[in-house]
């Protein structure tokens, strides 16, 4: 196939790489970017000659695109002088703009996101009237670092590597990994981050109160997420992850007064309320538990479902598992036992 068949391809991934303010490309990598994006769409590899042209193409008529040409690291690297330039820019229809007022107006509502504060601008650019609030998420104001939410985004969306200064509830040691960043989670009202370690691709998760700095790399190659990460979360409550580990098959009782809890925000989207011939059975095996219901839960054992399960007291207990569950909520209530009686004895 000749090269011009695929001009307007090479022209449209050189748009995109010209305009990203998030790594420094030379004429070397952009040859490479575009060759990987044409083979990846069935088409074939060109010569750095040939980007050099198209280049050359897209400064003069019909685009008249202005290219700055500066030098980092020794690399003479490429992109527009104004980011927001596009040679396949177009207006937004009516319902276009709309459309994105509104989502504009739901992300606008999370606090301490620094990088968002061009999206007052950009709705006013867009004329878009202030409302009253119809959506409201659940926000910690005195959360430590939220303030980076905003950059991390940026650094994610735009395949950023950074460098993560951070340290430990347990030691207050500053240590530095080189970090490829996929995901921000929430759970429990804090904020966590999920990526590569750049040594050995192991995906490890930080929370943001014990991140002490962040640092942009964009001269290091960003290495995409093989997998749906958030897929990892499907078999376990909250964010600890431990891939060694079994899914545990966990059978618990709530009492009276909780099963309404429990039933209508389940601990986990694998709780199954036992019915039937199946709940007759355990009330002749567990007799002394009056009333309440029976349910099974199946998860991966981490600090997070332990504590979950141990949060409702009395009012809920594991009876047993195909693991180490239920010996470790036994564990925990016994060690609080301990605790209280040391209490009780000392006054």
């Amino acid at each position: 196939m000749p090269t011009n068949k695929n001009a307007l391809t090479r022209y449209k991934y050189l748009d995109e790489l010209l305009s990203d303010r998030h790594h420094y490309y030379d004429i070397h990598d952009l040859t490479e970017k575009c060759n990987q994006r044409l083979v990846e769409d069935g088409f074939p590899e060109v010569t750095q000659r040939c980007i050099e042209k198209d280049i050359n193409y897209i400064e003069y008529a019909p685009f008249s695109a202005d290219i700055e040409r500066f030098r980092v690291n020794g690399k003479r690297c490429l992109r527009y002088e104004n980011p927001s330039f596009s040679i396949f820019r177009k207006e937004l229809t009516e319902e276009e703009c709309n459309l994105l007022c509104e989502v504009l107006n739901t992300i606008g509502q999370f606090d301490g996101l620094d990088n968002f504060k061009w999206l007052d601008d950009f709705k006013m650019g867009l004329g878009l009237k202030e409302r009253r609030q119809i959506i409201s998420f659940s926000n910690n104001p005195y959360l430590k670092n939220s303030n980076l939410l905003g950059t991390l985004f940026d650094n994610i969306s735009n395949g950023v590597v950074i460098r993560l200064s951070y340290h430990t509830f347990t030691d207050a040691t500053i240590r530095s990994i080189v970090f490829h960043p996929y995901l921000l989670k929430q759970y429990n009202d804090r904020w966590f981050l999920l990526g590569a370690d750049d040594c050995d691709n192991k995906i490890l998760n930080f929370a943001l109160d014990r991140i002490d700095e962040v640092e942009p790399l964009p001269e290091r190659t960003y290495e995409q997420c093989s997998e749906e990460l958030a897929e990892r979360f499907d078999d376990i409550v909250g964010v600890s992850l431990y891939e060694d580990r079994p899914v545990e098959h966990i059978l618990c009782w709530v009492s009276d007064v909780s099963k309404g809890y429990v039933d209508t925000k389940p601990i986990h989207g694998s709780y199954t309320p036992i019915k039937g011939d199946v709940e007759q059975q355990l009330r002749s095996e567990f007799s002394r538990l009056q009333g309440g219901m029976f349910f099974t839960l199946d998860c991966i054992k981490n600090y997070e479902l332990i504590r979950e399960l141990c949060s409702y007291g009395k009012d809920l207990i594991v009876l047993r598992s195909d693991g180490t569950v239920a010996d470790d909520v036994k564990k925990r209530v016994s060690e609080m036992m301990e605790q209280y009686s040391g209490i009780e004895n000392n006054k």
